[in-house]
């Protein structure tokens, strides 16, 4: 059918012989055909709604509720939620589930956005801590104990602490000790492990949160385990979480009208990694260490591997996750990942001023390593390609002085100003430079004339700001 563009689109990119090093973890289907699992050539019969015998997710009695149930005994709490508006409707919820509006919570400064969403809608107070930083490959690291500690202190009325475990680029906070004080201390402890679902399949894999003793748990299935893009599960404890409030909540932030085939395919994901899951992993683990190994000896090439552990707050690491530096060789995350796409057939997660991040799991074989490892020998001998050394200034990442909290920074009145005239004002807009992905400054934040100082050499080097609606950071928004 002509008019069906997006259908058209996705049927051609499916086409394409290209090796998947991204979410989601199904890698293109290729572990869904691996298992002869297919949804049939009509997925619309498969595309219903709470009819007799299909159960309902918001009062599940039956299929929803075994299913569910199957998944609950693999993590290992005393709840899971299946969730079809993705991890954001889970960590939204999990965040209002445990503080009423004017409380406060301790955030890592580094979160993902839908935290920050979390906080507007509920009406709360952040107190952020800061990660550290890898100043050499420009990367945010691990949240050390310490820092919870010394912050709960000095906020003694907080209500509960949110971490990201493990964050983006694979770097696990020792979650364990983190968790034994925010216990001591009395406060919930909330985890946001998008990118930890697979966790369990190996012991040479990171604890996961759940057994490190979070009382709530999000996880994106989606990512890292084969289920359909924006299924994800939620994971909670008895104890510290009225699951009354967490239930309202979830039906709050989640649709009314469920996705079955978004909740097929997570089930799916438990039988797939129930039956074959701890086999499936230990090949893939053998794959990466094979990989790793060889990629070492590319003379130039950095990658952030297991030596890491132990710094920047760092107490493991995620190995499924490749973070792959030539800034020796002067070339950069976005030019590597472009020409990995164009002339190698290869798509990588994502790519920064240094670094690209290579995504694998359990449906990526030999072949898929073969073919990444033998385009990156070639492209570090390609003396054809442009070289050149770009070095972001060191900056101190202080979290500056709070002008209004985010939800109150959200519906106040707003301008637009020339950005070098914005020192003092409160911001309309977040300012986030990629790497390292930290927030210059979050709504309702008071810009500081060193912020505008350090974005404009950024803007020189031509490193990626987001967050605003302007670009180019020209102008930016301000609070009246």
């Amino acid at each position: 059918m002509k008019g069906a563009i997006l259908l058209n689109e996705l049927k051609k990119l499916s086409k394409r012989n290209m090796v998947s090093f991204h979410v989601p973890g199904h890698k293109n289907g290729k572990l869904l055909e691996r298992y002869s699992v297919a949804m049939g050539n009509n997925i619309g019969k498969l595309d219903i709604t709470e009819i007799h015998g299909s159960d309902n997710l918001h009062a599940p009695e039956g299929i929803i509720k075994e299913a569910q149930e199957r998944a609950r005994k693999f993590y290992g709490g005393d709840y899971t939620f299946f969730l079809v508006n993705g991890t954001t409707c889970g960590v939204i919820s999990m965040i209002m589930a445990v503080t009423n509006p004017g409380d406060k919570i301790i955030v890592p400064r580094d979160c993902h956005k839908s935290v920050i969403n979390g906080i507007i809608l509920g009406g709360l107070a952040p107190v952020y801590v800061k990660p550290e930083i890898d100043s050499a490959l420009s990367l945010s690291m691990g949240i050390t104990p310490q820092s919870i500690e010394s912050t709960i202190k000095e906020y003694p009325d907080i209500k509960a602490v949110i971490i990201t475990y493990p964050n983006y680029y694979g770097v696990c906070s020792d979650i364990q000790k983190i968790a034994e004080i925010v216990h001591r201390y009395d406060k919930v402890f909330l985890v946001d492990e998008a990118h930890g679902s697979h966790f369990k399949l190996s012991d040479k894999l990171p604890i996961s949160a759940l057994d490190a003793g979070a009382d709530i748990v999000v996880q994106s299935t989606h990512k890292t385990l084969p289920a359909l893009t924006q299924a994800s599960m939620l994971h909670a404890k008895d104890g510290r979480v009225d699951i009354d409030k967490l239930k309202f909540m979830l039906s709050l932030n989640q649709s009314s009208s469920p996705s079955y085939l978004l909740m097929a395919s997570l089930d799916l994901a438990m039988a797939i990694v129930g039956e074959e899951g701890n086999f499936l992993m230990e090949k893939l683990l053998d794959n990466l260490n094979n990989f790793i190994e060889e990629v070492k000896k590319i003379q130039g090439l950095e990658i952030l591997s297991k030596e890491i552990i132990g710094k920047h707050g760092v107490k493991d690491i995620d190995r499924t996750k490749i973070t792959i530096n030539m800034k020796k060789l002067g070339i950069e995350g976005t030019r590597l990942e472009e020409i990995l796409r164009k002339k190698y057939n290869i798509q990588i997660e994502m790519a920064d001023i240094h670094n690209i991040l290579v995504v694998s799991s359990i449906a990526n074989d030999k072949n898929d390593f073969n073919r990444l490892l033998k385009a990156l020998r070639a492209i570090a001998n390609d003396k054809g390609i442009v070289h050149r050394k770009t070095l972001i200034p060191e900056f101190s990442f202080m979290i500056p002085k709070i002008g209004f909290l985010p939800r109150e920074a959200l519906y106040r009145e707003k301008e637009s100003i020339p950005f070098i005239e914005s020192g003092g004002r409160a911001s309309g807009e977040y300012i986030i430079p990629y790497p390292p992905g930290i927030p210059l400054i979050c709504p309702g934040e008071i810009i500081s004339e060193e912020v505008i100082e350090y974005v404009k050499l950024l803007k020189d080097l031509g490193i990626s700001i987001i967050g605003m609606s302007q670009r180019s950071l020209d102008t930016i928004k301000v609070i009246k």
